[in-house]
């Protein structure tokens, strides 16, 4: 174990954790209005959504995989006790894995490649699709490189990050994993830290009650055909005050 150990393990996850929630609730309060995605679909769509749709659902799903693990570790042992659905399990989470990767980095270099996306790209924009790029490259290292993951996550990765939740911090586990796993711990609090400063933070605000929210009933009385010509005019009749 070196110096660095107990900064990266132990330090970094408690400084990360209370620059998130200091940081996006002060963002909230002062800057409210800035925390968005900063869409740009409007300035570029059709490319973009098959970059963005997949890149969201792979990213939602490794994310929900990963806290799977960590608040079930048992369970995630057991399922991976029978070796076809261990297989199963590290397949498809590689899957989601090989998703993000393709589609990051094609949005990363859309941006790059289209001008009007780069006049509303910032530095930390460019920062933080670095960093989520370096976390899914080690990621699929790992994937490859150390088979089974999600059960030497359950079974070391787990109780680590639980003596953090309980501020007793055990690393002895972790400080014995190799480099690449370590790197990618550290860029995952990295991430954490980052998020009050970034874009991310807009996942802080989805619009979740879309998903129970009663439907909304739209009428649509207008010919679609005649109203969309460019050489339609938007209302025939004079508008009259009520």
């Amino acid at each position: 174990m070196t110096w660095l150990d107990p900064f990266a393990f132990i330090a970094l996850p408690y400084v990360a954790v209370i620059v998130f929630f200091v940081g996006t609730i002060r963002r909230y309060l002062k800057q409210g209005f800035s925390i968005s995605s900063l869409s740009v679909q409007f300035l570029e769509g059709r490319i973009g959504f098959w970059g963005t749709v997949p890149f969201h659902i792979g990213i939602l799903a490794l994310f929900l995989g990963h806290l799977a693990i960590f608040l079930f570790p048992d369970a995630t042992l057991f399922w991976n006790s029978n070796p076809i659905r261990l297989m199963i399990h590290e397949g498809v989470a590689f899957t989601f894995g090989l998703i993000v990767l393709i589609t990051l980095t094609g949005l990363f270099i859309r941006r790059w490649l289209n001008p009007r996306l780069r006049m509303v790209t910032s530095k930390m924009d460019i920062a933080i699709e670095l960093l989520l790029l370096s976390q899914i490259v080690l990621g699929c290292w790992i994937a490859l490189g150390y088979r089974w993951g999600s059960s030497w996550f359950a079974a070391d990765l787990s109780p680590y990050l639980w003596s953090i939740v309980k501020f007793n911090p055990q690393i002895d586990a972790v400080v014995a994993l190799p480099l690449v796993i370590k790197l990618h711990i550290v860029g995952a609090f990295t991430i954490v830290l980052l998020i009050p400063f970034t874009r991310l933070a807009h996942m802080l605000v989805a619009p979740f009650h879309y998903l129970w929210r009663p439907y909304q009933v739209v009428m649509w009385y207008w010919d679609r055909k005649l109203i969309r010509r460019s050489t339609t005019e938007w209302q025939k009749n004079r508008p009259q005050n009520n």
